[in-house]
């Protein structure tokens, strides 16, 4: 039975769902009456929620811009000492010692299937554009790899096709933060999660279960149990909705906010029939210490360069993760090298495979289970490393007793300088980024890092901090303030606009890309998050 044939119980046969845009060429067949029933319910269900659960994030931020700070919740405290565990995790999860990522382009699904990673992650958040065409036809890209149907060839005439033996896939749908501009129901925008999570287990649910598989997903951006048991309540629906068993659909969910780390634990309840592990979203995570603390002028980070999971309060939330998720029978999935592969310089290439070697035995001998990467060259790095560790396929036996984490370990500040390059290198990031990503492309390649929304959440909102607090200052005493980041703004864009090497899609984004930058950087309110700045100037 095809995937097609799925149809939910219960549901009329149309729903109050208005497309505000028609679907790209070739991708028709996925907005059938039953799918936009399904999407349509899921909205109806839940973006009420969604908003809700939004509007209680904005009112912790106002606390702590007040001065208060995050801490293990009192209410919650037996759920943290008590014995319990998750269920049981599906056979093909129980190694995932090496995973990747990136965007759902055709060619990029293709790669990461055939990877010899042990999963893909498709992702619809962080590496994607959310632009109409790129969402939709990676819901297509993702439906043919899956009934294996997909293939591509390049402008140069270079063929791509699966191999018979490939990465487990999961998807990663957006944060529920994200809305979907092009999606209405009852008048009102869709939260761009559940347009993401619909309208890809509806069309490959029954499919990935055919093979053997599942319906896996990551869920990122969490900030509080509250939203985990939405995502429980939305799990629950789609299996009742497709008559499957509970627990059919299984979740890694990304530990990349301040907040969500003294709620490990919690999440992990909530989610108990459904979650398989948690994952160490390094990038977003450094991002989120600035957000929370954005107002407290002592809490401002050095260079970003020099925020390493050495630092005490990053090895804090990493060993704390790894204990929390081994006592519960859940994965503790290691975070993301951003080094890539430099493929015409030999030292500097050799340079970024020992950081990444480095990292990643820092990951294997701590207790980790798995980690990630962004390039397939780097899969073999990373995996002979963890087969060096691991006498199983994973560690769930190394409980980790001896960790003791407490909230001021985690709150610690890190130490460190601002430098006059690390402040060029914030600017020079932020403007390259903002400038692919409004030109479609939300995964490139920066100096030799592979730069997603997270890292450039870091670079830029390191700026509006150093702008903002006394200790902004340079290591020669010199205070950042708002001329200082204009003209390093201008002297970056001047570069751009005459290196060869920049991109011709970029180019055409350059001048709008600075002026969101300057807009976000300079102004008094913290924005809180880029990509929902920059979706409001894109071209959907």
């Amino acid at each position: 039975m095809g995937s097609q044939s799925i149809s939910p119980g219960g549901l009329p046969p149309q729903a109050p769902l208005k497309l505000l845009r028609e679907p790209p060429a070739g991708t028709e067949g996925l907005f059938t009456p039953e799918a936009m029933s399904f999407v349509a319910a899921l909205a109806e269900c839940f973006a009420p929620p969604v908003e809700a659960l939004l509007s209680r994030r904005q009112e912790r931020q106002a606390a702590w811009n007040e001065g208060a700070i995050p801490d293990f919740p009192e209410e919650t405290r037996a759920i943290r000492d008590s014995d319990w565990r998750i269920a049981e995790i599906p056979s093909d999860l129980l190694d995932r010692r090496v995973e990747i990522t990136g965007p759902v382009d055709r060619k990029m699904i293709i790669n990461g299937l055939n990877s010899g990673a042990r999963v893909f992650m498709a992702d619809f958040e962080d590496a994607s554009t959310p632009t109409w065409f790129n969402l939709v036809h990676g819901q297509r890209n993702l439906r043919d790899a899956i009934q294996g149907t997909i293939d591509y060839t390049s402008p140069e005439g270079k063929h791509y096709s699966l191999n018979p033996e490939t990465a487990v896939l999961i998807a990663r749908v957006r944060g529920l933060h994200l809305p979907e501009d092009n999606v209405l129901f009852n008048g009102k925008r869709i939260p761009g999660a559940l347009f993401d999570f619909g309208l890809y287990f509806y069309h490959n649910a029954r499919s990935l279960l055919e093979q053997g598989t599942g319906p896996y997903f990551y869920i990122p951006k969490l900030e509080h149990y509250e939203e985990a048991a939405l995502w429980r309540e939305i799990f629950s629906f789609a299996e009742d909705e497709f008559g499957l068993e509970r627990g059919t659909i299984k979740a890694t969910l990304l530990i990349e906010t301040l907040p969500a780390v003294f709620q490990m634990d919690e999440i992990l309840h909530e989610l108990k029939d459904h979650v398989v592990g948690l994952n160490c979203g390094r990038w977003d995570y450094i991002f989120s210490w600035v957000k929370v603390f954005h107002a407290h002028p002592d809490r401002v980070l050095p260079d970003r360069k020099q925020v390493t999971m050495d630092v005490p309060f990053l090895r804090a939330y990493s060993r704390l993760l790894i204990q929390i998720c081994h006592r519960r029978g859940a994965f503790a999935m290691g975070g993301m090298a951003a080094q890539i592969p430099v493929r015409d310089d030999p030292d500097l290439n050799r340079e970024a495979i020992e950081k990444v070697q480095a990292d990643k035995e820092r990951e294997a001998s701590e207790g980790h289970d798995g980690t990630w990467v962004a390039h397939p060259g780097l899969v073999s790095v990373a995996r002979e490393i963890f087969d060096r560790h691991l006498d199983g396929p994973n560690q769930l036996d190394r409980l980790r007793e001896d960790v003791r984490v407490t909230r001021d370990d985690l709150l610690r500040q890190p130490e460190g300088e601002i430098t006059r390059a690390g402040l060029n290198n914030n600017v020079a990031v932020s403007l390259q980024y903002l400038a692919a990503w409004l030109s479609g492309q939300g995964a490139v390649p920066i100096n030799h890092l592979m730069e997603d929304a997270a890292t450039a959440e870091i670079a830029r909102s390191q700026l509006w901090q150093w702008i903002r607090h006394p200790a902004g200052v340079l290591e020669d005493g010199t205070p950042i303030d708002v001329p200082l980041v204009r003209r390093a703004l201008e002297e970056n864009l001047v570069a751009l606009r005459t290196e060869s090497g920049t991109p011709s899609a970029w180019r055409d984004k350059l001048d709008p890309a600075a002026r969101l930058l300057e807009e976000i950087t300079i102004r008094e309110d913290f924005a809180d998050f880029l990509t929902l700045e920059a979706y409001r100037q894109l071209e959907h």
